[in-house]
């Protein structure tokens, strides 16, 4: 064929180029000789050239080679480190006991740098309180005209950082760090209010939390880093020691409604949402996004990274009784209710009286920031009279659900409390248009949820600044409130409250603050004193069961500096529902201007396709078994997780610089501790033997218990001093259960929590069941080594035995 005949041709040209090719590079390689003899060299002189080019060429291999090996263990320092010891004949890589690769690494030389600069942070906030602080607070209330700070001390302890964690790029443009820091500090702040003879302050103080440090844009140019942006993910601990008449706020009862109002202004300015940018370069165009709190995904606004968690609590089972009467010979029943916490945002269930099997059936949503790293916290009170008991907790990283969008389980309680907690957890995605908008209505008007609706989308509104504001008041006189409002003009229902804008007295340079309202839900901006050209940089965020019918309202208050009314129908008709532009505003000056950013994202539920049933509570029959029927099966039907499970190996070392608890004669002669150590997981609880008088013990014990892949499980250790009456705390430490399992081994010295000082070293170890014998051999011979001196013996295989059923039972 004509075709055939042309794909010939084709192939048969090809080969004689090849066959060209081939013979022009003999030629070469020929080439030197022929040089020589044309030059009337000698054969010597050819040896010599040949030697030189294969030594230079082994020798160009070779560093090659090495950049090669260089650049995969920079790459990969822990495959390279196996793959070498494989190659020196280890067993698949095993390293020894002492080679670890951590997550969380220390950061010593940190630590030194801050102690060297911590005195000249001092000069800084002293500087900061006198200068700007104190006139502020001056400024703020008539009574505090005499107010000052007669002292201020930061003192020669510095903020330590216990562990740095580098997060994986999950942006181009962006670098995470998450700080583990410790601040227990001998800083001293005394203030004094003369028109009343008043002094307080504080002398001590202990912080601990995660703080997470993004570091964005990166730039092109130097800085390299546009803007550091700072934040807690999760609430810190906090405890003050108070002076002066600041010493009442340490009354029982007092002292934790102070430490919570203290712990709620920090989360205020630094908790998520709330964050702490510093720009590093001038005008940068970024700021308002990396100031406003809208879920940020791994590429942008929106996306995966970032999104709104639908948790409904469903019941929990086998909780414990605290109610006891009669000095605890007749034991009642608790009063359970839940305690929900995401950061700043926390919810309360309702209490359900006497169960210790209650059913709540009610629906919160939550709006997630970072993942990873942000978790959920429950914790489960028995409500009394005086104070609430506690029944459990357990916590959950929202990584678990943006991987599995729906997470449905009864999760075991841990920290004292027993029983499980059964809780649907549903990944809601932003979508930055109206497309599937109608589809999310359908199917939220299909669940039923307490004590609110769901929700169909989030509105964010981000307050930048105002200018030219009146400088007394609005057309409706000195100081009085005008109406404004922010609303749907599709459901034709009267004006809602308002955006108001208003100050504090007629005459003067006002002190304008902004209050928004949706529905019934209201919040309202930071109050700046003394300006007609405010900047408040405050985010608000608001979900809206129905956009397309729902307004924000107006204040009904008849005084303002201005007034807005902006319809939701101009949103929803925006690109990307997005609005972000300066907005006049009405009965005001001419030139008064509103400058904000207003987001709207709908919640998408994208449901997976095994998005089963409800799981059967444990220890329940199957309802869904069946029971009758001459059919029989011919094998058993256990659960596809059977099997699965994993043994967790702990190995409880040693523990250095402990607290001494015994001290005699009023603490004049001090003594030692007698430490022991309590070991809980998997609703399972060891205990160690106790090392007499000795702040720096060494235990070598050695746990085994079966455990699962469940989220949120954690390693908990503590700490304690071995008394006649009661043993003293000596501190504590945890490890999540799910980054052993994906590390497969964790050797560390964990800092001890709640406490000034001592450290944890232990060996966590997942093994993970192998359907062959092959190994057995090996796996003794390991134990035999690693056998400790006290306790049981290792175990060498896991023997899983499912009871399915059972039929023809003699009667």
């Amino acid at each position: 064929e004509p075709g055939g005949g042309s794909g010939g041709g084709r192939a048969r040209r090809g080969a004689g180029l090849a066959a060209l090719g081939a013979l022009g590079r003999r030629l070469l390689w020929a080439l030197p000789a022929y040089a020589a003899g044309l030059l009337g060299l000698g054969a010597g002189a050819l040896v010599l050239a040949l030697a030189l080019y294969a030594g230079w060429r082994r020798r160009r291999k070779a560093r090659e080679r090495g950049m090669q090996l260089a650049a995969r263990l920079q790459r990969d320092e822990e495959a390279a480190v196996r793959a070498a010891a494989a190659g020196l004949g280890a067993a698949s890589g095993e390293l020894p006991a002492w080679v670890s690769f951590p997550d969380v690494e220390r950061a010593e030389w940190l630590n030194k740098v801050l102690a060297q600069a911590w005195p000249f942070f001092g000069q800084y906030m002293e500087k900061l309180l006198v200068e700007n602080i104190a006139p502020s607070i001056r400024a703020s209330n008539s009574h505090l005209q005499t107010f000052t700070f007669t002292k201020v001390d930061m003192g020669e302890k510095p903020l330590r950082v216990l562990g740095v964690r580098a997060h994986p790029g999950t942006h181009k443009k962006q670098i995470l760090l998450d700080l583990n820091i410790s601040y227990v500090g001998d800083v001293q702040i005394d203030v004094e209010v003369k028109k009343f003879f008043c002094k307080a302050g504080v002398k001590g103080m202990q912080l601990h939390g995660m703080l997470r440090i993004i570091l964005e844009p990166l730039l092109g140019d130097v800085p390299i880093v546009g803007a550091l942006t700072m934040f807690f993910i999760r609430r810190p601990t906090l405890d003050i020691n108070w002076t002066g008449m600041t010493n009442l706020l340490d009354i029982p009862g007092l002292s934790s409604m102070s430490d919570t109002m203290i712990m709620d202004a920090i989360s205020s300015y630094l908790v998520l949402p709330n964050r702490l940018l510093v720009p590093l370069v001038p005008n940068l165009h970024e700021a308002a996004q990396l100031r406003c709190p809208l879920p940020r995904g791994r590429a942008g606004w929106g996306s995966r990274g970032g999104g709104v968690v639908r948790v409904h609590l469903r019941a929990a089972r086998d909780l414990r009784s605290k109610d006891r009467f009669m000095g605890g010979l007749v034991e009642g029943k608790s009063d359970p209710y839940a305690v929900l916490r995401v950061g700043t945002q926390v919810v309360t269930s309702r209490v359900i009286d006497d169960n210790l099997n209650p059913i709540w059936d009610e629906v919160y949503e939550f709006i997630v920031h970072e993942v990873p790293g942000q978790e959920m916290e429950v914790e489960l009170f028995d409500k009394d009279p005086d104070q609430d008991d506690l029944l459990g907790r357990m916590k959950l990283d929202f990584g678990e659900v943006l991987k599995a969008r729906v997470l449905e389980e009864w999760f075991p309680l841990q920290e004292g409390g027993q029983g499980r907690l059964h809780l649907r957890l549903e990944w809601l995605s932003l979508m930055s248009d109206t497309s599937k908008l109608d589809q999310v209505l359908e199917r939220n008007r299909t669940i039923v949820a307490k004590p609110d609706p769901p929700s169909a989308a989030i509105l964010v509104v981000y307050l930048d600044r105002a200018e030219e504001l009146p400088v007394s008041g609005g057309p409706g006189g000195a100081g009085l409130p005008v109406p404004c409002s922010v609303g749907s003009e599709m459901c034709g229902t009267p004006p809602d409250p308002p955006i108001s804008v208003q100050m504090k007295k007629p005459g003067k340079e006002p002190n304008p603050m902004v209050q928004v309202s949706v529905q019934d839900v209201t919040r309202e901006s930071k109050v700046v004193y003394n300006t007609s050209a405010p900047v408040w940089e405050d985010a608000f965020r608001f979900f809206l069961h129905d956009p397309m019918n729902q307004d924000v309202k107006d204040d009904p208050r008849q005084s303002s500096l201005g007034s807005l009314s902006l319809p939701l129908a101009r949103l929803l008709d925006a690109p990307e529902l997005t609005l972000d532009q300066p907005f006049q505003l009405q009965r005001s000056g001419p030139g008064s201007r509103l400058y904000m950013k207003l987001v709207l994202r709908v919640l998408f539920f994208d449901a997976p396709e095994n998005d089963g049933p409800t799981p059967t509570p444990p220890g329940q029959p199957d309802p869904l078994a069946s029971t009758g029927g001459t059919h029989r099966p011919t094998h058993a039907s256990p659960d596809p997780q059977f099997g699965t499970e994993h043994v967790l190996r702990i190995q409880l070392l040693e523990a250095e610089n402990l607290i001494a608890k015994d001290n005699f004669f009023k603490g004049v002669v001090r003594g030692r501790s007698d430490p022991y150590a309590k070991v809980r997981v998997a609703g399972r609880v060891f205990r160690s033997r106790v090392v007499k008088e000795d702040l720096n013990p060494r235990w070598n014990e050695v746990y085994e218990v079966i455990v699962d892949n469940v989220p949120g499980q954690d390693v908990e250790f503590d700490l304690f001093d071995k008394d006649i009456d009661k043993d003293d705390f000596l501190g504590r430490c945890k490890v999540p259960l799910r980054r052993v399992l994906s590390s497969r081994i964790v050797d560390e010295w964990l800092p001890l929590e709640e406490v000034k000082s001592g450290r944890l070293h232990v060996r966590l170890e997942s093994l993970a069941p192998s359907p062959s014998a092959a190994r057995l051999e090996q796996v003794l011979h390991t134990n035999s080594l690693l056998q400790p001196a006290r306790g049981e013996e290792l175990s060498a295989a896991l023997l899983s035995v499912f009871v399915d059923r059972a039929a023809d039972l003699p009667v």
